[in-house]
């Protein structure tokens, strides 16, 4: 990822306003079988094409001065795909590891992965665990990927840890239930992005995305570059956030 740039910069001048920009953005990247049926190719290719409309995405984020980003990888349902792709989509993303780790580490960005990580194979679980441990105490940019992730999953989870600690059911509080989530030290997304069409969530972040602006685009994944990600955070600068406040 020799694309990725060493300081932040401003690039848009209509996005300078302190609260223009979104501090955390989601992305659920959806398209990557389409755009490869559409070119007579194999989804593994659109699995590979969408691997570099990371790179590009995760430049974009460093330029724009966006602090954290966390991408919709694999989701918990995606077990249910044909297992060789399944294993395509998991041998891609150990190559992605191997491949970027110690780029990601010099740019300073912190990898972590949420979702149930008791799914994965051993010796992905271990590669994950050696990413993490490497970028911890990074702070330039905050990448975290969702694997094996469903967001009704990691509720259950919360709910269990909750319960586990002893604590009485009159004693759970919104907050408490926010830290026993994957997320834990992450703030809510600002702005969730969904490319390919569709128009739902998916089950991806759905209690931290109370509040979390909505944007949508017929694009797919494979396509989406910095020109896209500038139209998302166009759109997002022209909003209003009100977190459930009345109309003044």
């Amino acid at each position: 990822m020799s694309s990725i740039v060493n300081s932040k910069t401003n690039v848009d001048p209509s996005l300078h306003r302190d609260d223009a920009l979104p501090k955390h953005i989601a992305i659920i990247m959806d398209g990557n079988g389409r755009w490869a049926k559409a070119r007579n190719l194999p989804r593994t290719a659109g699995h590979k094409h969408g691997a570099d409309a990371l790179h590009r995405t995760l430049d974009a984020c460093l330029k724009h001065n966006i602090d954290y980003l966390t991408i919709y990888a694999f989701s918990s349902e995606n077990w249910q795909r044909p297992a060789q792709e399944v294993s395509d989509l998991m041998s891609l993303l150990q190559h992605y590891l191997h491949q970027e780790l110690q780029t990601l580490h010099e740019n300073n960005i912190r990898l972590r992965f949420i979702g149930d990580m008791t799914t994965l194979a051993p010796d992905i679980r271990t590669q994950m665990n050696d990413a993490t441990t490497l970028t911890a105490r990074n702070t330039s940019f905050h990448f975290t990927v969702a694997i094996s992730y469903g967001a009704r999953q990691e509720m259950v989870r919360a709910v269990r840890r909750i319960v586990e600690s002893g604590t009485t059911a009159e004693a759970i509080t919104e907050e408490m239930i926010s830290h026993a989530l994957d997320t834990t030290d992450l703030p809510e997304p600002d702005l969730l992005i969904r490319t390919g069409g569709e128009q739902r969530l998916s089950n991806f972040l759905l209690w931290q995305s109370a509040y979390t602006e909505l944007y949508f685009t017929p694009l797919l994944w494979p396509d989406f570059n910095e020109a896209a990600l500038s139209a998302a955070l166009l759109d997002y600068a022209g909003r209003e956030r009100r977190f459930g406040k009345a109309e003044a």
